[in-house]
């Protein structure tokens, strides 16, 4: 025991003078060695005895420990626990309980432990001592540059510096400052150092590592010093060029904004490079309030086995590797004195007593969960039960147990007694004139389409109906009962046959793994023993799958899943994307060939990756597939866990609700969300509400039917089911002005005077003239006269859409007989040739800043003259027959045995066309198609990405800052400056910027030019921007139409407007009137169908597009895939469905382009084949003669 309570006090003794030496680094040590070389123990001088002192220690020995804590420094707390951990220091359960003697209670024959009151004194005490020296380490490394940029280690270090997101100034000089801090306090003891800085483009200081001396540390400051904003974070670059330095043996990655690559392209690329060499990776998240940046660069640091450090200048550290572990130790330090303290009995005379039973010898290793409450049995086995019927969700049940499917709907009921108001035209009176019946014996009612009908109000049918309804009423709030107990409080109603459960178990959830266990008994108990398949994937950091598959629903499969689920232990982040795609590859590996597939994922918080990143994978995923993801959130009460480490992304409860419907709405599931105190809202009950919402509507409607018929007096009463503004469109509906009358229709001797009128004024006759004005005759036997054209001799002489007439000279006469019209033509059209050459054609290399109506004006299929069947087929192409009277039968033309037959819109045509212009236009075509594509890169690149592009030389761009905004404003500044440097100042647009919510501020009064300083200005403003209170589009509209020499307004929001929006297009409207300024709309992040359809309207009442950046990751990947695998497959890849004008019209061009393309295929090989037929009838026919 004596040589355990002296190793305590001499490692308590090592760490204060750790922390002695990391607040002042400048010792007398320093004096003997150059401050840029490490301190090793191989430094010290031959042992003199002294270093085995017992008690005294002397000045040589201080000497000898503060050297060799020196070394320690730079230990990372990993290698530091290795000797300081519990089990390292021998103070676990299982240690203690080797202390003590097992002695048996003869009163009840159970098994004590007993110790000594020393003994447990000790124990506690060196426990106290430990937590205390785990403290102090703590603070150590909260201190000075460790605070800033955690623990550097390695001795060769590259130091790689991200400036992206330094525009602020105060912001550029404190990140400076704790450079030079770092430079001072850490790598001036390394041995090698590399510095590089990057924003998009790189900056290196030196070709490769320097050997550190006072001058390359000297240089390290100036470079420092001179640091300067470089635009986006192009980390792949970086890593690209730093990973060549063979040299080096630590990497410390600083990043304070949003990398352009995704994790995946990073993590891959690190991976292969890094993979066989001994490089240690450090990344520091230095003061990145974005989300989607924490998660990226925390997972990258994963990825490669290195460390992760975020640091806040608001004095939060929000995770770090060394912190974390710490804190963990420390954590299971408490709750072990805590237990001792708890369990341990005492007895007179000075021992202490604890049953065997009591005390686990696996304390040490259990999290604080396990002191949790617990529910009944909760460890016993499983009572499975089978399900009493086929379950379905709220929308299938619906489809027979609906309002429409009961044939229970309103207007079902009324449409036998409804009939439409009779209006027709009478000549005689030059008026409109209605029926009038329905003023007398019935009653007008508004019908569903907008409509006016009248009905016969049938009162016993109406109250018939009235009871129907209730009964219905009655049957949903059942049916919601019913989803709101048990299992489906939990999980809604499972109704797939093959089912993969993933379960979130994060180290944010260590408080709460019994519910989540509980949760998970309750659905194995209740839903799922009549599945066909199932399995269980429990992800934080690392993905942990019950069966490397799908296994069958039996009762043992699913005892042995929940002996399984009682093992679960809470650590790490949320890693959702990994647990789907283990779900997705794997396990539904065979998706296309088979029904009914189901993800049911239970998780508390938001995922460590970017909403949009999953969206677009489930969106893939799920596509043509029988397969849907639902989510189940959890809402705590605590968004930290037990050690306070904030998660790695975090988000309030209704950010991370408004994620997961995201994500729920494009993998065609369901969205479930739930805590303690009840459900807070869930697709299945929506539904049902919303159905008995319209049943009360329609019993409201009956009610209001009968009580207007009872009040009814006279010929006319009020009807209160026709809005008012309705009853005035009746009224003047009824007295509207008379319409004139069409005019006739031309007969074919009007037309030829006119045609004479117009064309042959010159050479006019007497008698023409005369006939131009002999009155008609309705007794006239008048023949159809055909207008006679010739096909155009080039394709350039073509106008409009129709051919060009032939040039002739017509004379037009009455026949003897009757009135009948004879004509005369004096020249005869020649015959021409009606099949095209395949043209050649030219396309732009620089992109245009225009929009794509514009740019597919000039360059679109048709105008480039490469229709296919307007090149392969014309009127001589088509297939003929004539009936032969001496045959009885149809008979074909003589060619139709010498060109290929194929059918063209129902049409039979003959393929007059060589192999070889097939084959020019196909690579026409090609060509056409890679520059389409070029250019829906271009449009998804930068920040015409989010903002589309912009056209006009004066324009103002309207922000939402509203509450729900605040999320992606991290994003939405970010983007702005990009928008700001990449078009407004490279076009040299003058532009002003207005944010607004609740309120409208205007970053000027007054458009201003785009320089350098006034973007600057500009990024400053918007970076300043905060979210709150409402969204008031309209007046931020007014504020922006009023600015002087104004052309257009770029508006960017995320929801619908707060006033109504056909208040707001009608007042546009007008101000419109006065000055003709277009409105651009931008969605963002928007999944309410309304508010899309509003900005739709906007745009196009205005003359303006409407721009939605969703897919912008799937149509880059289509494009990159076109252009990297070719044509061939029409369906594969495919882009995603854009609802922005630019990337909609493009994306039906190329769609269009790809048809003709691969019909040009088909006929090339339909007319090799033929041609290779033919030569062999020919041979075989020659040989036959021989």
């Amino acid at each position: 025991m004596d040589t355990h309570v002296r190793k305590m006090a001499q490692l308590l003794d090592n760490d204060q003078f750790l922390e002695k030496v990391g607040v002042t680094t400048k010792s007398s040590v320093q004096s003997d060695h150059p401050p840029w070389q490490d301190f090793t123990l191989s430094d010290l001088g031959p042992d003199n005895g002294l270093l085995v002192m017992h008690v005294n220690e002397t000045q040589d020995l201080l000497k000898v420990e503060m050297k060799k804590i020196q070394s320690e420094k730079v230990q990372t707390t990993e290698e530091w626990l290795r000797n300081y951990s519990l089990e390292s220091l021998k103070l676990t359960l299982e240690h203690l309980m080797k202390e003590g003697n097992v002695i048996s209670d003869s009163r009840n024959g159970v098994e004590e432990v007993e110790f000594t009151q020393e003994t447990v004194t000790d124990f506690e005490s060196r426990l106290s001592e430990v937590i205390e020296l785990y403290q102090q380490r703590i603070q150590w490394l909260l201190k000075d540059s460790r605070k800033v940029f955690g623990l550097v280690k390695g001795t060769k270090v590259g130091l790689v510096v991200d400036v992206s997101d330094m525009n602020y100034r105060p912001r550029l000089l404190d990140f400076q400052k704790d450079l030079l801090c770092l430079i001072d306090e850490q790598l001036c003891y390394k041995k090698q150092l590399y510095c590089l800085s990057f924003g998009t483009e790189i900056s290196p200081l030196w070709e490769s590592p320097k050997t550190i001396n006072v001058h390359v540390l000297h240089e390290a400051r100036q470079w420092v010093q001179q640091l300067a904003p470089g635009g986006g974070c192009n980390l792949l670059k970086a890593l690209k060029h730093v990973l060549t330095m063979k040299k080096l043996n630590s990497l410390v990655i600083i990043v304070g904004s949003c990398t352009d690559q995704p994790l995946e392209i990073l993590a891959d690329y690190a991976q292969q490079c890094m993979l066989g060499r001994k490089l240690l990776a450090h990344v520091v998240i230095y003061d990145c309030s974005s989300p989607a940046a924490l998660a990226v660069l925390k997972n990258l640091a994963e990825h490669v086995r290195g460390r992760y450090h975020c640091y806040s200048s608001k004095g939060e550290i929000s995770d770090s590797s060394d912190l974390y572990l710490l804190l963990q130790e420390r954590q299971k330090a408490k709750d072990l004195l805590k237990s001792i303290k708890q369990n341990f009995q005492r007895r007179i005379g000075g021992s202490l007593t604890s049953r065997i039973a009591d005390v686990s010898t696996e304390f040490a290793n259990t999290a604080t969960s396990s002191f949790l409450p617990k529910p009944p049995k909760h460890e016993g086995p499983l009572v499975i039960q089978t399900p009493c019927f086929l379950a379905k969700t709220s929308t299938d049940w619906l489809k027979t147990n609906g309002l429409k499917a009961k044939k229970l709907n309103l207007y079902q009921v009324l449409a036998p007694n409804a009939f439409s108001p009779v209006e027709e035209f009478v000549p005689i009176l030059q008026k409109t004139v209605s029926s009038t019946l329905h003023e007398k014996v019935m009653m007008q009612f508004e019908w569903h389409d907008g409509t006016v009908k009248n009905i016969h109000v049938d009162l016993p049918v109406l109250y018939n109906y009235q009871k129907l309804l209730a009964k219905m009423v009655r049957i949903y709030e059942k049916r919601i009962n019913w989803l709101s107990v048990a299992s489906r409080r939990i999980w809604g109603s499972v109704y797939e046959k093959r089912v993969v459960i993933l379960v979130d178990i994060s180290a944010t959830n260590s408080m709460y793994i019994i519910h989540i266990q509980h949760y998970l008994r309750l659905l194995l108990e209740e839903q799922m023993s009549d599945k066909d398949y199932f399995n269980i994937i429990a992800f934080g950091s690392d993905i942990v799958p019950w069966q490397l598959e799908l296994v069958p629903s039996q009762p043992e499969n699913l005892q042995k899943a929940w002996r399984w689920v009682l093992s679960l232990q809470c650590r790490g982040s949320r890693n959702f994307m990994s647990a789907l795609r283990q779900a997705v590859e794997v396990d539904f590996k065979y998706k296309d060939k088979h029904k009914s597939q189901g993800l049911y994922l239970l998780t508390t918080g938001i995922p460590d990756q970017e909403t949009h990143l999953i969206s677009t994978y489930m969106a893939e995923a799920c596509r043509g597939f029988d397969l849907q993801l639902h989510v189940c959130l959890f809402s705590v009460m605590e968004d930290v866990d037990s050690s306070g480490i904030i998660p790695a992304r975090y988000a309030n409860p209704t950010e991370t609700a408004i994620a997961f419907k995201e994500i729920v709405h494009v993998a065609n599931g369901r969205f479930h969300w739930f805590g303690e105190a009840g459900i807070f809202e869930s697709d299945d009950i929506t539904v049902i509400v919303s159905e008995i919402e319209k049943a009360n509507n329609y019993s409201q409607k009956c009610a209001f039917l009968v009580e207007s018929l009872k009040q009814r007096s006279g010929n006319q009463s009020a009807n209160p089911f026709v809005p008012e503004a309705s009853s005035s469109m009746l009224v003047t509906k009824e007295k509207r002005k008379p319409q004139k009358l069409l005019s006739p229709k031309p007969t074919a001797l009007s037309l030829a005077r006119m045609y004479i009128k117009e064309n042959h004024s010159a050479e006019k006759s007497s008698s023409i003239r005369v006939l131009a004005w002999r009155p008609t005759s309705a007794k006239a036997e008048i023949p159809p006269v055909q207008t006679i054209k010739k096909w155009p001799q080039t394709e350039n002489k073509r106008k409009h859409k129709s051919r060009k007439q032939t040039e002739c000279s017509v004379s037009v006469f009455y026949t003897d007989k009757g009135r009948n019209v004879g004509t005369v033509y004096r020249k005869y059209p020649k015959t021409m040739c009606t099949r095209k050459s395949v043209p050649s054609v030219t396309l732009p290399k620089k992109e245009e800043i225009c929009s794509s109506k514009e740019w597919l004006n000039k360059y679109s299929i048709k105008k480039l003259k490469l229709e296919l069947p307007r090149l392969m087929f014309g009127p001589s192409c088509t297939h003929r027959k004539k009936i032969v009277e001496s045959l009885h039968k149809k008979v074909s033309a003589k060619y139709c045995t010498i060109f290929p037959s194929v059918e063209v819109n129902g049409v039979v045509k003959h393929l007059q066309v060589q192999s070889k212009e097939l084959e020019i236009y196909t690579e026409q075509m090609e060509k056409v198609l890679q520059r389409y594509l070029q250019r829906i890169q271009w449009l998804l690149s930068g920040s015409r990405r989010l903002f589309g592009t912009i056209l006009e030389a004066n324009v103002c761009v309207l922000i939402d800052t509203s509450g729900s905004m605040d999320p992606y404003l991290p994003h939405i500044t970010k983007e702005l400056a990009s928008l700001i440097w990449e078009q407004l100042r490279k076009n040299e647009v003058r532009f002003n910027l207005l944010r607004f919510s609740e309120n409208t501020e205007s970053w000027r009064e007054y458009l201003v030019e785009a320089t350098d300083k006034t973007c600057h200005d500009a990024v400053q403003w918007v970076s300043k921007f905060h979210a709150h209170g409402n969204t008031c589009i309209l007046m931020a509209l007014q504020k922006a139409l009023s600015f002087q020499d104004i052309e257009a307004l770029y508006v960017l929001t995320d929801g619908k407007p707060d006033t109504s929006c056909s208040l707001i297009l009608k007042e546009i409207e007008s101000l419109r009137k006065k000055q003709d300024i277009k409105i651009h709309t931008i969605s963002f992040s928007c999944a309410d169908r309304e508010a899309n359809e509003f900005l739709k309207k906007l745009a196009s009442q205005t003359g303006g597009r409407y721009h939605c950046s969703f897919g912008d990751a799937d149509g880059q990947l289509a494009a990159h895939r076109m252009l990297m695998e070719g044509f061939d497959d029409e369906d594969d890849p495919v882009f995603p469905y854009f609802e922005g004008d630019d990337l909609k019209k493009l994306t039906e061009e190329v769609a269009k382009a790809r048809s003709f393309l691969k019909q040009a295929k088909s006929l090339r090989l339909l007319l090799e084949n033929w041609n290779m037929n033919r030569k062999d009838n020919s041979v075989f026919k020659k040989s036959a003669q021989d």
